[in-house]
């Protein structure tokens, strides 16, 4: 797991450090660095990314270039990783805390790791299209090939299928299950059956929010995960009354032990506007984490580690307190 990530000079990320935990929840306005954190982490996993695209506004040339710094918890060693990019390059460098080598072994097994670290951004229309069937297909970053993924998913594990289909029953009750048909050579298409009059509604024809549910639904019951798994808004367009099943779907990935699963957990980083979203974790406070705007930097802060926590929620809701702006991460007045 990763415990921590540091920017420098990144973006709007000047001197920051993100704390996570198994499952983050990241809340703040716009501009307040949530989206360039999973940018960051995923620039970290594949450091290809243009110097010009990265750099603080502002820089000037021979202050520090951007860079990302990962902490990794005991089970790697407690390594760190360190991604700088150069006006022509980016310079990759890992060790152990406190400048030791790295075991052999422990390199590769990072790498394997952060490789496999996935970024969502669900969008209804890139779900809904027909999937061209290959191998080994799994989600696009805003949810396409969903049809041929849960088609692979109903060929590999009926079991698991089937139980997708008992968990979409209890999310969208007007559907009883997943169909699926073939418009064209090559092509696989998404159906999902009315419980009422056993109607077959092509992907096309369903609403934005049974789409973007069903594809966070998916994400949760894939037998082989992403490990690290970067989803921006996973409430986004979906009902406020389903939020509760989108905070399970996420558990489902970080905590795959308490749902009967015996894969990997998936260190999840989510971002979100919702105080509903927000409220659902305020027996969690360490999962939470306040991104906040001043002037042109960005700044995160951990909400279990405010001494002030208990006297302002009292019996408040946790999204009211935020909204009020009392916990910070909210638009700054002029």
């Amino acid at each position: 797991m990763i415990e921590s990530v540091e920017f420098k000079n990144f973006k709007v990320l000047r001197d920051a450090t993100l704390p996570l935990s198994q499952v983050t929840l990241i809340v703040g306005p716009n501009g307040s660095g949530k989206t360039t954190a999973i940018d960051g982490l995923r620039a970290a996993a594949h450091p290809h990314s243009a110097f010009s695209e990265l750099q603080s506004a502002g820089h000037h040339a021979g202050s520090d270039e951007p860079s990302v710094r990962l902490r990794w918890s005991e089970q790697f060693e407690n390594a760190i990783t360190t991604v700088k990019w150069d006006p022509g390059y980016a310079i990759f460098h890992r060790q152990r805390d406190g400048h030791s080598p790295l075991a052999p072994q422990m390199e590769p097994k990072i790498n394997a790791h952060l490789n496999a670290l996935r970024r969502y951004c669900l969008d209804a229309p890139a779900i809904a299209q027909p999937v061209i069937l290959h191998p080994r297909l799994e989600l696009t970053e805003q949810g396409g090939n969903l049809g041929g993924v849960l088609d692979q998913l109903r060929d590999q594990d009926q079991e698991r299928f089937d139980s997708l289909n008992q968990e979409l029953c209890r999310w969208i009750p007007e559907f009883d299950r997943v169909f699926f048909d073939t418009p064209e050579s090559g092509y696989k298409r998404l159906l999902l059956r009315t419980r009422t009059g056993g109607h077959r509604i092509p992907a096309s024809q369903l609403s934005q929010g049974t789409l973007l549910a069903l594809a966070m639904l998916t994400l949760a019951y894939l037998p082989n995960p992403p490990t690290i798994a970067c989803l921006e808004e996973p409430d986004r367009g979906i009902h406020p009354r389903l939020l509760r099943d989108v905070q399970e779907a996420l558990y489902r990935l970080a905590h795959p032990e308490s749902f009967g699963e015996k894969r990997p957990p998936v260190q999840v980083i989510a971002t979100t506007h919702s105080p509903y979203m927000l409220d659902l974790f305020r027996d969690h406070p360490e999962e939470i984490v306040i991104a906040s705007k001043h002037g042109m930097e960005a700044r995160f802060e951990r909400l279990s580690d405010r001494t002030d926590l208990d006297e302002i929620l009292q019996d408040a809701h946790l999204g009211e307190a935020w909204y009020s702006g009392v916990l910070g991460g909210v638009p700054e007045k002029s």
